[in-house]
Parts: C-alpha cells; structure tokens; sequence
C-alpha cells in the first residue's frame, strides 16, 4: 500500500503517542469561542469552582437555593470559565530551508504537523503559517480532530521558496493576527536582514513565544576542505574560498555565537529557545525536547 502524505509526516504510532500530549501555555488567554481549556478566570461553565456571598445585582439563576433553604442566606455558584487557546505555528519555507540530510525542511514540516495535530485533537485553535519573505500561505484557524487530514495536506504540499526576510513576513503575520496565543517559530533564523526585526513583532508579550532553531548537521560541522566555490541558496550569490582547519573553526566559533545570540533575544523578551540539529530524530525533539521547554505536557 502506497505511503500517503500522512504517513510521510505522522505515522500512526506517533500520533497515538501525541495522542497522549496537550499544549501547555504560561499563560491562561482568553479566546473568542468557548473551549475545553480551564481557565483560573470564573465563568459559566458547567464545573462548578467556588460559592460568594450574593450582591445585588448577580444573576438569580446561579444562587444556590438549597444553601439558601438551609442557612437563610444567599450563596451565589462560581463556575470555572472554558477558554480555548490559539496555537500559531509559523514555519519557515524560505529556499534556505532546503538543505542538508536529513533536509530542514522536511524536518520542520514534520515538527510543525506534529504540533499541529496536538493542537487540533485537543481542541484548540490552529493556524499554521509559512513565512519567506511574507506570508506564504496558512491554514487559517483550524479546529477539532476532524480537519487533521486538511492541515496535513497544507502542511504536505509546502515547497521551499523564496529569501528570508523575517521581519516583513512576522510583520505581516502579526498584523493579520492581533489575538492572543502560543506562537511557535520553526526556522534556522539565516537572515541577511537579521532575526532581531522580525522576532520583534512575536515576542511583544501577546504570545507565549517558542522559538526553534532548526540546522542540518552539515551546516553544524561541515565536511569542507580545499579551494571551493560557496553558493547562497536563497540569491545565488558565490565566494570563493579557501577552506582550511582555522577557517572551519572560526565559522564554528561564529556560528555559536549567532545561535546564542538569537536565544539572549528570545529569553530577555520572555520567550524559550530551542536548539536542534535534523540528526535529532523528530520524535524525539518534539516528545523530550519540547516537553521539557514546557509547550508540551
């Protein structure tokens, strides 16, 4: 039987696993629809939270009268309020995304299916949104078990294209976006216009921000050596370099660097950071690893 773009993704056995799993957000938000979410906030669900004196003015139908028929007093029911949590997974499709073995960008097309689909079957609102330089494509807000099979296809049918340009692309998301939620970034944040301008519009406070940085091994510790021509994925542009053992350890030694730097930034404005190469199998990233930055649990 032929694999379907499912299986490519998710296989059957991890989605019984992920089954298991549910976003786990910082914050308690409130949403615009009703969900299965518990929030601290008292509402007007059906479980029941606390009881408070009546004051003039509280709705008749929440006294208690049974209390009222026992003590002679007034007793208003308090009840958890239900909210339902949005999950925004932004995934970056940029032509830089598609390198290295195992390739980036089926990698964070996975990761992000994964959340996805957490997401969906545990009843909150997803929207998956492909960045380059702007807003590719997204799935709008998703909800309930029954659209896994539309956001897979979405997730599925994404191709690598265009330059990354962050910040135009986040601005856009996070125009078009204005609610609150978890916003997870899937990218290697290579930007030759710098991550700084577009993680800006994701880590402002309106969402729990979980920033994944996501690198091929060779890109990590490349297996270069001699007189070569580099070519830029994303503009084609070449340079010609001699590579030697100082220059591969000074590129390791920068490389460190930027990675640390783009998680002093996520950190100091609230949000996590994750590192990961694509030799990390993607199971394991998204049930250790994500569990233990707590968007998962």
């Amino acid at each position: 039987m032929p694999a379907t773009d499912t299986d490519k993704l998710l296989s059957t056995e991890f989605m019984a696993r992920l089954d298991q799993l549910d976003l786990v957000s910082r914050k308690m938000l409130a949403g615009k629809l009703k969900g299965e979410r518990r929030s601290k906030r008292r509402g007007q669900s059906v479980e029941f939270a606390d009881f408070r004196n009546y004051v003039i003015g509280d709705d008749l139908r929440f006294i208690d009268w049974n209390i009222y028929g026992r003590l002679d007093r007034l007793f208003l029911k308090l009840f958890l309020e239900e909210e339902d949590l949005s999950l925004y997974i932004l995934v970056d499709v940029s032509k830089s995304s598609d390198y290295g073995t195992p390739n980036k960008a089926a990698y964070m097309k996975q990761v992000a299916a994964a959340l996805g689909y957490v997401g969906l079957v545990n009843y909150n609102r997803v929207n998956i949104v492909a960045l380059s330089d702007k807003v590719v494509a997204e799935t709008g807000p998703l909800r309930g078990r029954q659209k896994v099979r539309q956001m897979i296809d979405f997730v599925g049918k994404l191709e690598p294209q265009g330059s990354s340009h962050l910040a135009e692309a986040a601005k856009r998301f996070a125009l078009a976006n204005r609610g609150k939620g978890v916003c997870v970034v899937l990218s290697d944040f290579f930007d030759k216009a710098g991550y700084e301008n577009g993680l800006r519009y994701v880590a402002t406070g309106t969402y729990d921000l979980f920033a994944v940085q996501i690198l091929s091994p060779q890109e990590i510790d490349p297996d270069l050596q001699g007189d070569l021509k580099l070519r830029d994925l994303e503009d084609d542009d070449l340079a010609e370099v001699s590579i030697t053992a100082p220059l591969i350890k000074q590129y390791k030694t920068n490389l460190n660097a930027y990675c640390m730097s783009v998680k002093d930034y996520v950190t100091k404005r609230g949000g996590s950071y994750l590192f990961s190469s694509t030799a990390v199998p993607f199971d394991t990233l998204v049930l250790n690893y994500l569990r233990d930055r707590g968007l998962l649990g």
